[in-house]
Formats: structure tokens, sequence, C-alpha cells
């Protein structure tokens, strides 16, 4: 399987499971999310809040009838930048036997398009510090260490 053999489309509530078992898929998502069958209902529950928001877009990698990766892009309007939107990538995984085919790079592609074709004038993302892996994958895109990211947990 590589990217010439994936299609992107809009996540669907199926696949719900299939996207939480990838934000599971390493140090950090193992610690805080929830795999389980059935999967506690706050996931669904978030889906739907997803589903209902223009400004969001859920959408997933499938090849061969399989979800393979995951991406969410949040629109951002603001006032700083002269009223410029821009875009957030959220969440954006791979399977892990699907890893170094360039699924991921067909996603963040899609995504930029995406946030190009609604308006916006620059896309963001944020990658945990421990992530060295995605932090090269995306410099090789093109993105640059741009901020310093911080967090209030509650």
């Amino acid at each position: 399987m590589n990217a010439g053999t994936v299609s992107i489309r809009r996540a669907r509530r199926e696949d719900v499971a299939a996207i939480v078992a990838m934000l599971a898929d390493d140090h950090l998502g193992r610690a805080r999310e929830r795999v389980e069958d059935p999967l506690p209902p706050a996931y669904y529950e978030a889906f739907e809040r997803v589903e209902r928001d223009p400004n969001l877009a859920l959408v997933v990698a499938e090849s061969e009838g399989r979800v393979v990766g995951c991406l969410q892009l949040a629109v951002l309007s603001g006032i700083s930048s002269q009223g410029g939107t821009r875009g957030l990538l959220e969440d954006v995984r791979v399977a892990t036997d699907c890893r170094s085919r360039g699924i991921g790079e067909e996603l963040v592609q899609w995504a930029i398009a995406e946030a190009k074709a609604r308006g916006c004038n620059l896309v963001e993302l944020l990658t945990h510090q421990t992530r060295v892996d995605a932090q090269r994958f995306y410099k090789r895109l093109g993105f640059t260490a741009s901020h310093v990211g911080m967090t209030v947990r509650f």
C-alpha cells in the first residue's frame, strides 16, 4: 500500500474506533486514550460535535476499505494578522504498519489545500516535543518551528 492507493474522505461515525486506536498508538496516546470495546461514549459525542462544526474537518485516509490515517483541520478566524484566517492541524496519525509510505504526506497536503480553499493564510500545527520523528516529517513538508507551546490541563 502506498499513498497512490489511498483516498481521503470525511470521517464517519463507524471510523471512530479506528481513529482512537491510531491516537492511542504511541507513548503519549496510550496514557490519554481509552481503547475499549465498546468505546466510551465520550468519543462518539466528540465526533458528533466535530461533525456539527463547519470550521472543523475530521478526515481519514482509507485503503482497501481500511482506515489507515486521520487528521483534523480546524479553521480559525481571528483579528491578528490583519484579520487573517488560519488552519490548525491536529491529530495527524498513520497506522503503524502503513507508515513511511507517503500517506501522512498526502493527508497533510490535503489539509493545506483545504485550508487554502477555505481562505486561510497559513497552516499551523502542534507536535509534542518528544515526537522527534514527527518534527522531522513536518520540517520535510516545509513547516518551521515558530512557536513555543504551553499547556494547562484541567
